[in-house]
């Protein structure tokens, strides 16, 4: 987990002990520094259906917090998010009351707290005295004097006493729920996930399981792409990033703002998991049968990522393409990441439309329309734990049932939609079975008309090499602890002429 020093502090990189303040609460100060207000607005927004990853830069801007109290602030933010399955136990425990009888705001003041104590490298003492601080100016002085006593309480311990004592013995998906903070049913089906994609045997699984998971709390690398015609990796390079070893087309920014990369702001480059990349890249590789231009559909475009990327291999491609997105807003969001592209098409006398349409009905509509179309389909996300870490607390195994159907139809739609000869991906940000092999499964059983490809030898890396992938099977299952990169899963189906 990534280690922050607050504004102020002067501990250096020397271990601390937990200290209990020698104020009291009503000697402490009443007001809170910027950056644990900030972060507090973010967790009150998350508590209300925001996404720490849209809410967060936006009050960064607002409240112009730079630099390294944005980076604090992002740590307290993310670290309280993603971890508050542990950290809950804990607040009970030295609260000495069921978190029921907890105010739910009072609970996002505290959780705070204790992710500076047992997250970070803030001093207890600093940890528990800024807290109060927060506590009376957003949640009042009655407030401030409980989370002072918890906080005191919870910094008597360090975090592997903690861990001894709130993680439950015996069974692995139970202490790994507690320990790696998920809910145990989202820790029951990456363990289902691993073996079934092959990544994992009962003899390996309890060790790939206990990596996977401690990934997910990982916070991740910036990557970005580089839209082929329109950007370069060497442009990236230039402006501080470095050459991704993974994607050809990517880069990883160590430090600082991507906003700040010129390509970026242009639309030229964009913010993009390497994994999601490489999707791209191997539905635009895989060789179709066609007369004429090609046309190119990404059924389910919005926000824009890989519209964007698809966009550029398109244009080198010499094809249209038609990015299609069921909302209104998502389709404006992908008109504004293809909006160099769009400018790009035009001068060339190509095709580059951005719809709003229900993908159900598009191999209804056009069917035999399309030589390569992407069905990137809505799922739980629990591929990408690390940039989206609220996920993982709003899904619930309920979920799949509605996202399975949707999956289906549009898997059904895009392969109507298809050419003869003409390739459909079929993508995820989830590797739960449901969501993956058996929606690939059910629609292949039903028709006669498709074939399944193998993926691999269509996943290339930075040097053209093929990308090391766990299994045997024709699909494949991108992990965060063996990749590096957001869960990904990719099948490939051929129309059959």
């Amino acid at each position: 987990m990534a280690e922050q020093r607050p504004r102020g502090s002067s501990s250096g990189g020397r271990p601390h002990r937990p200290q209990r303040s020698r104020q009291r609460p009503s000697e402490r100060g009443r007001t809170s520094d910027p950056q644990r207000l900030a972060a507090y607005t973010v967790l009150r927004a998350v508590a209300d259906g925001a996404y720490a990853n849209l809410e967060l830069p936006a009050v960064l801007r607002d409240r112009r917090i730079t630099g390294r109290d944005a980076a604090f602030t992002t740590e307290l933010v993310y670290g309280a998010v993603r971890m508050h399955g542990f950290y809950d136990p804990v607040v009970a425990v030295a609260a000495g009351r069921p978190l029921s009888q907890v105010d739910p705001k009072v609970l996002d003041t505290l959780r705070l707290g204790v992710h500076q104590i047992l997250g970070m490298r803030v001093p207890p003492h600093a940890a528990v005295a800024e807290t109060v601080a927060l506590a009376r100016k957003v949640n009042g002085a009655g407030a401030a004097g409980f989370v002072n006593a918890v906080l005191r309480r919870v910094s008597e311990r360090d975090r592997e006493a903690w861990l001894a004592e709130v993680v439950p013995q015996g069974d692995l998906t139970a202490r790994l729920a507690v320990e790696q903070s998920h809910p145990e049913w989202v820790v029951k089906a990456m363990r289902a996930a691993l073996l079934g994609h092959g990544a994992a045997t009962p003899e390996t699984v309890d060790e790939q399981l206990t990596a996977l998971v401690a990934a997910d709390n990982d916070p991740p690398k910036v990557s970005l792409v580089a839209r082929p015609g329109l950007c370069s990796v060497a442009e990236l390079v230039e402006a501080g990033a470095e050459a991704s070893p993974l994607s050809p087309v990517g880069a990883v920014l160590p430090s600082g703002d991507p906003g700040a990369v010129a390509a970026v702001r242009a639309g030229r480059a964009a913010v993009q998991d390497e994994g999601s990349q490489l999707l791209a890249l191997a539905l635009a590789a895989v060789p179709v049968e066609a007369t004429g231009t090609e046309r190119w559909l990404d059924l389910c475009a919005g926000p824009g990522g890989k519209a964007g990327l698809l966009a550029a291999l398109a244009a080198q491609a010499g094809a249209d393409l038609v990015a299609n997105e069921v909302s209104p807003h998502r389709a404006d969001l992908v008109r504004q990441t293809l909006r160099p592209a769009l400018e790009r098409a035009s001068a060339a006398g190509r095709v580059l439309e951005v719809r709003t349409g229900d993908g159900r009905t598009i191999g209804e509509d056009e069917p035999g329309g399309y030589t390569r179309v992407l069905v990137d389909a809505p799922c739980t996300g629990l591929g990408a734990l690390r940039r989206r870490p609220e996920a993982r607390w709003r899904r619930t195994p309920a979920d799949l049932a509605g996202l399975g159907s949707l999956q289906r139809e549009l898997l059904a739609s895009a392969i109507d939609a298809t050419a003869p000869g003409g390739v459909v991906a079929y993508a995820t940000c989830s590797p739960h079975l449901a969501e993956t092999q058996f929606v690939v499964g059910d629609v292949l059983k039903r028709r006669d008309d498709v074939e399944q490809l193998p993926v691999r030898e269509f996943l290339r890396n930075a040097a053209g090499d093929p990308v090391e992938v766990p299994g045997t099977g024709p699909s494949a299952q991108l992990w965060p602890h063996v990749h590096g990169t957001d869960g990904m899963f990719l099948a490939l189906l051929r129309k059959r002429g």
